[in-house]
């Protein structure tokens, strides 16, 4: 069965964001490379739940009190190819389409029929 493996913060302040969250939680933040992305250890791996990434926010912020305002968490599946046209047709939408992840692996974000978001990815150390 598919379960959350990952989640993402966008962020308008990448470092503002870091910092917040470095000393709310503790959270560690880790540059993955030369790329705007950050990898977020929340803990020990024999505890527990599941670690992320924070990256610069593309277009406008969320509203002040808009109902959704929230981390996109990311399900681990076999096919991506597969869960995209399922995606599709049990009524949700390609929010954005199959990309590769360099020696992760392939993501798709999708819309449910609510319009929240969610990624999928496809392990896949070949991916590029």
């Amino acid at each position: 069965m598919p379960r959350p493996i990952h989640f993402e913060i966008h962020a308008s302040d990448p470092q503002r964001a870091i910092a917040f969250y470095t000393q709310l939680f503790g959270w560690t933040f880790t540059q993955w490379g030369s790329e705007a992305y950050w990898l977020v250890g929340t803990g020990e791996k024999s505890e527990p739940g599941i670690d992320g990434g924070l990256m610069p926010r593309r277009g406008d912020a969320p509203a002040a009190m808009a109902a959704v305002n929230a981390f996109v968490c990311t399900v681990g599946v076999g096919d991506l190819d597969t869960m995209v046209t399922k995606l599709t047709e049990l009524g949700g939408q390609v929010a954005l389409p199959k990309m590769p992840i360099p020696t992760v692996g392939w993501l798709a974000y999708g819309k449910d029929t609510e319009g929240n978001l969610f990624g999928m990815l496809q392990a896949d150390a070949a991916a590029k």
